[in-house]
């Protein structure tokens, strides 16, 4: 249908009026009625099976293993990744990570923004296509609505008659099994900051606790929500990253494209027609890339933002082009460059790695390593200095002056650790309270240290000193700076 309005026509959008005035008796018989919304068309994805699709399904079950698996496996004698808020620790197998290690999580930010940026600028938006929790689940979502109500053309049916007992069931088994697997994902999601068995045990007891019970049935029904009915809707209108796609991409981006100097013009025709004396390009317009796309677009129109990358298009193509004779790649991953060239693979992949993926590549290696080498090499302890604002800087008996500080020491290991705290930085300064202390593993201590010098090492005013602290059981010392008070 053509959208565009003749010159001498008025467009009058559709609003609400306040009088029986018509926006037709406005602007005579020729107004053309606009509306103002999009109406937006339940889509049916249909099922596709190929390369792209296999893939899919492998980082499916991967995502899922690791998501679902990791909360209940154990590492010693604790759960192997855990976020424990209360606790303010973080368990990730080996590592124990407290607040004060924020560093690393700058770092892993850091690789997650540059991973981005190189898969991007290589092959577009695998992320989205492939491993995204929005993507994964809407597909295992799609799964289960297969399950219960059948293929893309009986759903159709279904949906477009009357409601009867089969209907009713069939849809209740649906959202039966999409709730059981929502609530599922919520309450794994909460075993990963609440110790998994010991979730399991309250929850069959009917005492989990109202955050807990809040945190799951939120993420549940997101779940739930999100895959069971946003869908596509996420992807086109909610999802930043395809808005800003397009600033990541260029002409040597490999992106699932359309070869429309092949396929163009399209039309139907029998297998054994020739598509030359018809004058027709390779596709046949069967429409399958476009009942196959999630989100429901025509690839055939060029790249667009709702586009996710899936493959999924490609694959349904290849399977037609194998029954009609034709040769494979009307829809395929390329780029703009090598399908306007006609370059071979190996020209288009020698492309693809520019210097901005190597600079992409260089800059996220080095971080890799760097964040690597500071978790291997760091202290298995942490200490923090605070001044004792309860107690003054005073003279005490031996004409002595002293400051008391508490000394916060976190144990980063998994065994019992002992610590040796020592002072410098002034003449004759020492620590008159206990030296040795002993922390469990995985705690922290908060250590009263009173720390003295003789009344005349230094005149009134602050002094810098230096707390050494040092590890007996294993190697490892740290020196935290603070400030000795002498009053005048």
């Amino acid at each position: 249908m053509d959208t565009k309005a003749p010159a001498e026509r008025k467009v009058i959008p559709i609003v609400p009026q306040e009088d029986d005035a018509s926006p037709s008796s406005e602007a005579g018989e020729d107004a053309v009625m606009v509306s103002l919304y999009q109406a937006q068309k339940t889509i049916y994805p249909r099922s596709v099976s190929g390369f792209f699709s296999k893939w899919r399904w492998v980082l499916v079950w991967l995502t899922q293993l690791v998501f679902y698996g990791l909360p209940w496996l154990e590492w010693g004698q604790r759960q192997a990744v855990l976020f424990d808020l209360s606790a303010r620790r973080f368990y990730i197998f080996g590592l124990v990570l407290y607040p004060q290690d924020f560093i690393y999580l700058t770092g892993l930010l850091v690789i997650s923004a540059f991973s981005l940026f190189l898969f991007t600028a290589v092959a577009g938006r695998l992320w989205c296509g492939y491993a995204c929790p929005q993507t994964v689940y809407t597909e295992i979502f799609l799964w289960l609505e297969k399950l219960a109500e059948g293929d893309r053309s009986a759903r159709m049916r279904r949906d477009a008659g009357p409601w009867n007992a089969e209907k009713i069931g069939r849809k209740s088994a649906k959202h039966f099994l999409w709730l059981a697997l929502a609530l599922w994902t919520g309450f794994t999601f909460v075993g990963y900051f609440i110790p998994m068995r010991q979730l399991g045990t309250v929850f069959m007891q009917g005492q989990m606790s109202a955050l807990e019970t809040f945190w799951a049935f939120f993420y549940g029904f997101a779940t739930y929500g999100n895959a069971g009915f946003l869908r596509e809707q996420v992807c086109k209108y909610m999802c930043p990253y395809a808005r800003f796609q397009s600033a990541m991409f260029d002409k040597d981006t490999l992106i699932v494209t359309y070869d429309q100097e092949r396929g163009e013009p399209r039309g139907a025709r029998s297998k054994k027609a020739d598509p030359a004396k018809l004058n027709l390009g390779a596709c046949i317009d069967c429409s399958l890339c476009v009942q196959v796309c999630p989100t429901g677009i025509d690839i055939r129109n060029g790249l667009q933002y709702e586009c996710i990358g899936c493959g999924a298009c490609a694959d349904v193509c290849d399977e037609v082009m194998d029954k009609v004779g034709y040769a494979r790649g009307l829809v395929k991953y390329s780029t703009e460059n090598a399908v306007k060239e006609h370059w071979t693979r190996g020209q288009t992949w020698r492309h693809v790695l520019r210097p901005r993926v190597l600079i992409y590549s260089a800059i996220l290696g080095t971080v890799v390593v760097a964040m690597s080498v500071s978790l291997a090499t760091r202290t298995l302890f942490k200490v923090d200095v605070v001044r004792d604002r309860g107690a003054l800087a005073r003279e005490v008996e031996g004409g002595k002056i002293e400051n008391v500080f508490r000394l916060q020491v976190m144990n980063a290991t998994e065994a019992k650790q002992r610590f040796h705290i020592a002072v410098e930085g002034l003449a004759g300064i020492a620590i008159a309270s206990e030296t040795d202390v002993s922390i469990d593993s995985t705690q922290s201590r908060w250590v009263p240290v009173r720390v003295q010098i003789p009344f005349d090492a230094a005149p009134p005013g602050s002094h810098p000193i230096h707390f050494e602290i040092t590890a007996q059981d294993t190697p490892g010392k740290l020196s935290e700076k603070s400030v000795f008070i002498v009053p005048r």
